[in-house]
Parts: structure tokens; sequence; C-alpha cells
């Protein structure tokens, strides 16, 4: 396959038709309904070369509801998540492999930010073509698995996605193996025009006079690299040259605020876009270089129409919510950006409102990042495994864990740290669903779609304090009558607590109060049982535990960990307990003079801290005759290699993502045992 133009050496390529020989006017009834249909302005000449699994011909559809929330009549939505892998990319996929197979490679490499990767991992499956996938780490481990499924040797660089993409070029040009050259190659741009050929069609036969095709006003797709918009205006520049369409529709581009090169460089006037370090949680959006693909977006957009617009992650977030609840659709985050820029575009006046938008809606929820979705929105009723007798008490407990499950709780804090303490302090006394939004704005769509039992707010927040967000709370029907907890460090003045009066349960202040004090309040307010009921009615062994420990001596824990609220986080679980008295230090430096000075019984190391690693202050512990029989424990989220692992010494290896505050408990009773 050409890497370079063989007359100039433009690595830039574009393929072009013998166009005078393309008569489609005559309709396409006969043919099949995938993108092979327009076979003639395809790059792939032998037939028997074709590799598929029913890829495009995905349908358009009305999007009614959401354009009357939009205030918008005539958006239309091109279902890409009906490809077999669920996006638009499986397009690009089946064109790529369908010439690689043609031409007789049989080893591809690919970098790729996710749903690239799991296109061309199906499809190289179904060819035979062995499948080298270099992944940034943030790609979700979902999509990881999906890959491993198909056979695909996946390889996770822990950097940008340009890091991983020059990576990916360095290992192919080593061992001599073909490199997906992405928009610069022949096959993702011309993959990508069949979504104009398909949209044209199918608005023609749906409002079109004589056969003819019809292009919408606007065409709209969240973008990363920009393959996939280069490919439709490619297609829709064909059409207009075979007289099939009579105009070239406006270009809507949307980008993450975190990643947005394009939108920046747009703004400003550049002719070239500047590359960003990536800062958004969308990872599949993450190409902080869109090179040349931004020149010629920025070209079509100034001489057709158009416009450049990003949009925060806590946008997309809520226009995913949104489009699910209208529509019935399910799509991932970046599916959902381009859903966020349309509501921009239109607040903007960008768009007309007589104008025709259609949106690329590719991807499903599924594989979506993990801080999006969480497990917390599923109620899980177990019964245990309890004996025929005691089958009845079994489901009695369980319905009564269940009623407690259903009482919603959502607390909004901008500080993770802070809303994740109080979600877990809740959730170690009751089994309520505590939902957390660290975006006022987040926060208060959350509470209008969910309609919670009960709201916990900070009061100092960016974008809107509590106080306006009370104020939107208690102003709206809908939510006026829902009880909020103030939990906020302020100092409050006598204004403050006047705009306050009549507006919330309580007023409680962060670092001054007692956990199970705040724990009995929120179920006072949600008319629960008390937390002294719920201890009551524990386990004997739960019991017994409490009862032997209430006139034990205090043990102590050194914490050494340089990130403050995760080691605030442990103390305060452990503290909670009333059997630990905790110590902190946050660097290496510090822990050895404490426990030169404390001798705790216990220490609990992270891997990573400012002055040296974890394990180089555990080999200094051990070379101490008055440390030596400490006994340690490393606390980490990283996995550690088999090295590290030799290191250890007698030390045990705690991972973070699997130590829940019940678990983190018990593992320190058992150290100390």
């Amino acid at each position: 396959m050409l890497t370079a133009c063989e007359a100039c050496g433009e690595s830039w390529l574009d393929a072009h038709y013998d166009y005078a020989a393309v008569h489609w006017n005559n309709g396409l009834q006969a043919r099949p309904f995938t993108l092979w249909r327009y076979e003639e302005l395809l790059p792939v000449t032998d037939p028997l070369a074709r590799v598929s699994i029913g890829e495009g011909w995905t349908p358009i559809i009305p999007a009614e509801r959401l354009g009357d929330s939009l205030g918008h009549a005539h958006l239309l939505i091109k279902d890409e998540r009906r490809n077999p892998t669920n996006s638009f990319k499986d397009r690009q996929g089946a064109i790529t492999v369908s010439i690689l197979k043609q031409q007789g490679v049989r080893e591809l490499v690919l970098a790729s930010t996710g749903n690239a990767a799991a296109a061309y991992a199906a499809y190289c499956a179904r060819a035979g073509i062995k499948l080298w996938i270099f992944l940034t780490s943030m790609v979700p481990a979902e999509k990881m698995r999906e890959l491993g499924l198909y056979g695909a040797e996946v390889i996770k660089v822990t950097g940008t996605y340009d890091q991983a993409k020059k990576v990916a070029a360095d290992f192919a040009a080593r061992r001599n193996l073909h490199f997906d050259r992405g928009a610069r190659g022949v096959p993702g741009k011309e993959s990508m025009k069949t979504l104009a050929y398909e949209i044209a069609e199918q608005l023609g036969l749906q409002f079109g006079v004589n056969g003819r095709w019809i292009a919408p006003d606007w065409y709209v797709q969240a973008v990363s690299g920009g393959i996939g918009p280069l490919g439709v205006i490619k297609g829709f520049q064909e059409l207009y040259r075979l007289g099939m369409i009579d105009k070239l529709p406006k270009l809507g581009i949307v980008q993450s605020a975190g990643c947005a090169p394009m939108v920046q460089a747009f703004e400003r006037g550049d002719r070239t876009a500047a590359p960003v370090i990536p800062e958004t949680l969308i990872t599949v959006l993450a190409t902080g270089d869109p090179g040349y693909s931004y020149v010629l977006l920025r070209e079509y957009i100034l001489k057709h129409g158009g416009a450049m617009v990003s949009v925060d992650d806590g946008q997309a977030f809520r226009a995913m919510r949104r489009v699910a609840r209208t529509e019935g659709f399910s799509v991932e985050p970046a599916s959902a950006v381009a859903f966020a820029g349309i509501e921009k575009m239109l607040a903007l006046g960008h768009i007309a409102k007589e104008e025709v938008v259609l949106i690329n809606c590719s991807g499903h929820t599924f594989p979506a990042e993990k801080h999006i979705l969480e497990d917390q929105y599923v109620l899980d009723l177990e019964l245990g495994a309890a004996a025929p007798t005691h089958q009845v008490e079994g489901l009695g407990a369980a319905l009564e864990r269940l009623d407690e499950q259903i009482k919603t709780i959502v607390v909004i804090d901008d500080n993770p740290h802070d809303s994740r303490l109080i979600r877990r302090l809740l959730q170690s006394q009751k089994n309520y669903r505590v939902f957390e939004a660290n975006n006022p704005l987040d926060g208060l769509d959350l509470v209008i779609q969910r309609k919670p039992d009960l709201v916990i707010s900070d009061l100092m927040m960016p974008q809107m304090d509590g106080f306006s967000l009370l104020e939107q709370l208690k102003t709206n029907s809908e939510t006026a009558h829902i009880p909020v907890i103030v939990l906020s460090a302020k100092a409050l003045t006598a204004a403050d607590r006047g705009k306050l009066e009549g507006r919330t349960e309580a007023i409680w202040t962060k670092g001054n109060y007692k956990t199970r004090e705040l724990v009995e309040y929120v179920a006072s307010t949600l008319g629960d049982r008390p937390v002294a009921a719920v201890t009551a009615a524990s386990s004997p062994a739960s019991r017994s535990l409490a009862t032997s420990t209430v006139n034990a001596p205090l043990r102590r824990v050194l914490i050494v960990d340089d990130n403050p609220h995760d080691s605030r986080l442990v103390r305060r679980i452990l503290e909670n307990t009333q059997r630990f008295e905790v110590v902190e230090a946050h660097s290496g430096t510090a822990a050895l003079k404490s426990l030169q000075e404390q001798r705790p019984d216990l220490v609990i190391l992270d891997m990573f801290l400012p002055d040296m690693g974890g394990l180089d202050v555990l080999e200094k512990i051990r070379s101490q005759d008055a440390l030596r029989s400490t006994r340690v424990a490393i606390l980490s989220a990283k996995d550690l290699t088999e090295a590290e692992r030799r290191r250890l010494q007698d030390a045990v290896f705690w991972q973070k993502a699997t130590l829940d505050r019940r678990r983190l408990v018990e593992a320190i009773d058992e150290q100390l045992r």
C-alpha cells in the first residue's frame, strides 16, 4: 500500500476515480444494503477480497422529542450504533482490512483511542490478519477485554494517544509491518465517505423527487483526529460533482473542551492547530494533534459554512442522559459530545430554525468509562444461601436491605475526595444508594432526573455556588420538596444564614462532626431506622467483635501517602472504628522519622512518594534492627511487577481498587492479630 505519492512524494493521499463511468441516477435498488453498494467509488477492486460483517446502511431516525426539548424541529440521527461493533469505525475496518487482504498483508499495527481498535479487531479476525493494537492506559478495561476476545495483541501505553501512535509507528517500522496511517492514507477517508452516500440516498428516498438525492443542511459529528468528517465531506463533494445533490452541507465539528486543538485554533483564526495535552475523561476523543486534518476541515467550513465548538465533559454527560430519556438512544460519551455540541450551536445561533441537521450517532454506553455509569444504578437484592427453614427470615432481611437501597441520596461537592468520603461514611452504616456529583450543574441535573430522597451539598463550588443551587432546587416544583443538608467548610455570615433559612434541614461543618451523628441525622431525616438498631441487628460475630474490643488498647497505624486526601480518607475510616490511633506522613523521610518516634504497630505505605519509592522505604525499615519487626502493608493503585513483588520481603500488598471500607479494616485486623 502506498505511503507517498509516486509523482510528488506527498504523504497525504487521496483516491480519484473515473467519475464519468458512474451512473447512479438510475437507482441502486438491486444492490445489497451495505456500504458495498457504492462499489464504483471504493478502492477495493477484487470482490473476493471484501471482508464484510454487514456494515453500513444504518437508519436515519427523526429526533422529535429531543428536537422539542431543544426548540429545533429538524433534527435527524444517523444511527451508526447498528454497525457490527456499534460504531461508524466499522466502515473503516471493512474497507481497510479488505484492501490489506487484497494486497496479501498478514499483519497490521494500529494506534487507537478505542472504537477503531474494536472495529479493526473484528475485521482482522474475520480476514485472518494478525492485529497489534497500541492503546493508552486511559482506554476503559471493557474495551481492552473486547479486543482480547477477538484475538488481537494489545499493548497498553502509559501516555497520550499521540505518544502511543509514535510508539506504534516505531514498532511497525522495526518489524517491517504495515502501519495504519489514519487520515493520511486512502482507506480511512474512502470508507467514511459512504456515510455521505447513504445519507443523501436515504433522504432522497424519503423526500426526493424523480430519484434526486438530498444533502442535509448540516452534518454534525464529534471529532478527535477528524477522519470521519474528512471522508464525509469528500463523499458529498463527489455526489455534487456527479450531479446527484444540489448543495453541500454545512459542517459542525464538536470537540471535548479538554482536548479541543481544532476549536481553539479555529476561534483564534489560525491556519494550523497547535497540539495540546488531552485533559478529558472521554478517551475516545483524546487526540491532541489533529495535524493536516484541521487545515482541510477549516478550509471547507470557511468556503461552505459551518462551525467548530467545544463542550466540557459535564455537558456531554448531561446530553447523554437527555438523549437516552427523550429518544431512547443509549450512546457513548463521544457521541454525547456531538449532541451537546448541537445544543451549543443552537444557543449560539449558528443553526437556523428551518435548517435540517443530521448527527452522527455512534457507539453504545456498554464500553463507557466506569465513572459515568458505575454499578450504583442497579439494585441488588441478595437472598444468600440460607437453609430452607430460614428462607423466610432471609427474604425479610433482604427486603429490609432493599428498603434502604431504594432510599437515594445525592452528594454534591466539587472535591471528589470529600464526596467520596461522605458516600463511604453513609454506606458503611446503611444500604442507601448514594450518587456523587462533582460539578454543581451535574448535581442539579442529577437531582432533577433522579428525584432523590435527600441532597447533601457543599456551598463553595465553581460555576454555581450552593446558595444558587438551593435557589434552583427550591423554585422548581419537582424538586422543592426534597430535603437538603448543607455540609460545608465555609464560615457562615449572618447574611449567609439568612439565605439558608427555611431552605435546608440542617447545616453541618466539614471536619467538625462525628460520623455516627451525621449518619443518624440522615437516617432520621429519611424516616429510617437509627444506626443503633442496625448495629443491634448485625451478626453475632460482629457483636462479639465489638464487645471484645471496647476496652482494648488502641493500635497505632502509620499511614504514608503523599496525597493528603487519600491518607485522610483512610485515617477517618480507621478512627471511626474507635480501635486505632492513626499517624500520617507524606514522604519517605517523614515516615522513617515517625517510625523512630512513634513505633507504630502497622505501617501502610503508598508505592509513590515524592522523595523515594514505597519499596525503598520498606528496605530501609528492614535494614534497621529496631524497626525490622514492624508490620508493613503496601497500599497502591499500581499493579506490581514480578521484580517489585520480590522486593516486598514479608510485607503484604493491598490493591486500592479492591479494598472498600469493610475490607480495609478486616485486612488491618488480620495483620495485627
